[in-house]
This record gives structure tokens, sequence and C-alpha cells, in this order.
């Protein structure tokens, strides 16, 4: 009978025993916090895949630093974890990559890229519709223009940046050749990017500043064929020519061209908007010499106060430089992780809420040029300057403003 008793006990005690165990893993498994999702849709195939795949280089080593420094603080010391989706390499194939991420991945928080502006206003029509929130520094005016409530541009947008950077770049000739520039040639893609750019040129720049258009051409990349663009080129010979395209194949077809037709190394200042043409692709593919002296508007680019991060970038990528992709997606993950601290709760609406109210000086917002983080009621970064770009001596450099500028202008003379 006492050894029935003992048995027993020992059964329910080892029962007991067996249900405390489940209750403690139960309680561990509870207690860790979940990992945040972030994602990133950009460009991982077809012409554009460099740039997304540097993109995400700059996430993958944000969100290893951030959760090095022990995750998310407000939920627990939660980590971040990126969700990548392949944006592709036209509008359609983006909206299907939206479309995708927003039924595969339904516990993202938010995401950042797109890349080019007209992915970013196909994929943020699917976002705006999940109310997920999306920080991109695609250009577009567009893009925060449509009433849209979970989309942040942390760029400045096209249209500040050609009002901005014209009478900038007028003024810089004016300083270094004595002379007024008079006339100006255009040759661009039809992307949503250089449209937005040029748009507020040609209805108020251009007569504001007495420049008289003399050439005007419009081409749909990829492009075929640069001699007929270039052929009018050198026949007018603009005072400056502005040169968009926004795929780096394009570029290098239109430089080499110039040098060909012998306008190009300065002899017809060049100008672009955006960074395919300071892209290290670029260099390695084509005579450096022919790149010396062109410059271009960005948004984003390094700057003097970044230079451990850009040694961290070369190390992890193996690339000469940082680009604006780089910079700015980087910055990104450290807006996302500011939001989720202030809202503290894994929530994509209230990190929306977070990101409308954030107020920030330093920290993520030395990431982009202004350094301030505040969106307004249309979700633009509030302060958003533009920054210009030139190569010199073989690497694109930064030359304006003059705080943030690591080298000083030189204008190509003819």
């Amino acid at each position: 009978m006492l050894q029935e008793i003992s048995a027993k006990f020992a059964k329910n005690v080892l029962g007991v025993a067996t249900i405390a165990t489940a209750v403690v893993a139960s309680m561990t498994a509870m207690a860790q916090p979940k990992d945040v999702e972030i994602g990133l849709i950009a460009p991982m195939s077809g012409p554009w895949a460099k740039q997304g795949e540097v993109m995400k280089i700059a996430a993958d080593l944000a969100i290893s630093q951030i959760n090095q420094q022990g995750g998310i603080q407000s939920l627990g010391g939660a980590k971040l974890k990126l969700a990548v989706f392949d944006a592709g390499d036209s509008v359609e194939k983006s909206k299907n990559a939206a479309q995708r991420m927003v039924a595969d991945a339904p516990n993202l928080v938010g995401a950042t890229g797109a890349y080019l502006s007209s992915f970013t206003l196909a994929v943020t029509e699917v976002t705006e519709r999940a109310q997920l929130p999306v920080l991109t520094f695609s250009y577009s005016d567009l893009i925060t223009d449509r009433g849209f409530k979970y989309v942040f541009q942390t760029s400045a947008t096209g249209d500040e940046q050609a009002k901005g950077s014209l009478p900038a770049l007028m003024a810089l000739a004016e300083k270094t050749t004595g002379k007024k520039p008079m006339t100006i040639g255009i040759v661009m893609d039809n992307t949503a990017a250089s449209v937005a750019f040029v748009k507020p040129i040609k209805e108020t720049q251009l007569k504001a500043l007495g420049l008289e258009l003399v050439v005007d051409e419009v081409f749909t990349p990829p492009l075929a064929n640069a001699t007929p663009l270039i052929q009018r080129v050198r026949s007018k010979r603009p005072d400056i020519l502005l040169l968009l395209p926004t795929a780096i194949a394009d570029a290098k077809l239109l430089l080499e061209k110039m040098n060909e037709f012998g306008i190009g190394k300065g002899k017809i200042p060049t100008i672009s908007n955006g960074a395919a043409i300071l892209d290290p692709d670029l260099r390695a593919n084509m005579n450096v010499e022919q790149l010396e002296g062109v410059m271009s508007v960005v948004a984003n680019w390094t700057t003097s106060g970044q230079k451990n991060l850009i040694e961290e970038f070369k190390k992890n990528s193996g690339q000469p430089w940082a680009t604006q992709h780089f910079v700015t997606t980087y910055g990104d993950m450290f807006i996302f992780k500011a939001a989720l601290e202030a809202a503290g709760k894994a929530d994509r609406a209230a990190v929306a809420q977070a990101l409308r109210t954030m107020d920030i000086s330093g920290g993520p917002a030395d990431f982009f040029p202004g350094g301030k983080l505040k969106f307004d009621a249309k979700g633009r970064r509030e302060g958003a300057s533009l920054l210009i770009v030139q190569w010199q001596n073989g690497v694109p450099v930064t030359i304006f403003p003059p705080k943030e500028a690591l080298a000083q202008p030189i204008w190509p003379k003819n």
C-alpha cells in the first residue's frame, strides 16, 4: 500500500513538474520580444539591380548595428529584421512586388525604397491602402501630392531641387567664368523624377533667369542610340546642358557620345539630377577622364560628418564610395528605430503616427541634408535641402552647399 502511494505521489510530482516546466518555457517564450519586420522594396534584378543591392547592404548594416546596440528598447530589446522585395525593372513589376509585400508580410511595420519615382508612385498606391508607412527618397512631387497619409519623403522634391539648383549653378558659372550663361539644353528620360525636376525649370526658372532653351530632347529608357540626341546638342552648343538619365547604361552612352562628338570634358558644362551619373559602375566602364567636371544635383550624398560610416560601407561592399542610395537607406533604418521607440509597440498605425509627430535634430537626422527630421502634413521632410556633387579626379564629391562640401567647385570652361 505504501509503495502504491509513493508511486502515485511520484507520478503526480512528475506531472506537476512537467506542467511547471511547460509553463516556464511558455512564459520564457512570451517574454522574448518578437522580431520587428521592416520591408525593403527595391530593384534587385534588371538594370537598377546594383542600386538595389547597395540599398540592401545599407539596410543590413544599419539593422545589424541597431540589434548589436540592444534593439528597440521600448519593445524590450526586440530585434529588427529585414524583408526584401524585388521591384524589378518596370512600373508593373514594382506594383506586383508591392502587392506581394503586403500580402506575404502582414507583420511589416514599415518599408523603405522603390528607387525610381515612377516605381515609388506605383508601390505607394498599394501600401497606402494597406496603411503601411513607407519612407522614400524618390524625388517626384507627385509622391506626396496625392493626399496620402502613410508616405514620408525624406528627399527634397524635384520641384524644390530645380528651384534651388539652377540659380546656384548660374551663380557658380558667372563667378568662375565672369560670364552669365544665356542658353541651356535639356536631354532627359521620361521617368517621373526627371519630369518632376524639369517641370518647374521650364515653367518659371528659364524666364526668371533669362535662359533660352535651345535643346529639348526626351527619350524612353533604356536608350538604344544617343547619336541624334547629342547631334542636336553639338549643333546648338548651349552654355549649360542638363543631362538627365536615370539608368547608368544611358548615362554612359550619352557621355561617351558627347566625347566622341568633341563636346565632352567640360566643353559644354554638364549637370545631371540624381545618382545614375555618379555611380561607381559608370567609372568602372568608361574612360574616367570623360567624367571630369560633370556635376549632379542630388537629395543626399556623403558629407564631411560621415567618414566612419563610409569606411564601414567600403569594408562591407567593396565599393569605392557610398552613393545616396546607401546613405539614405542606412538613415531610414534609424528613422524607423526612432519611430518604434516613440510608438512603444510594433504596430504600423502607431509607427505612422510617430513619424507624423517626429521632430528630431541629430541622430538619424545627421544622414539627411538639412539635419532635421520633421514631416509636414503632406509627408515631406521639412528643411530638406539639395546637394551638388561633382566628378573631381575620378571621384564624385560634394561641392555645395559649402557647409556640407568636401571640395571646392570647379566650373568647366570651354
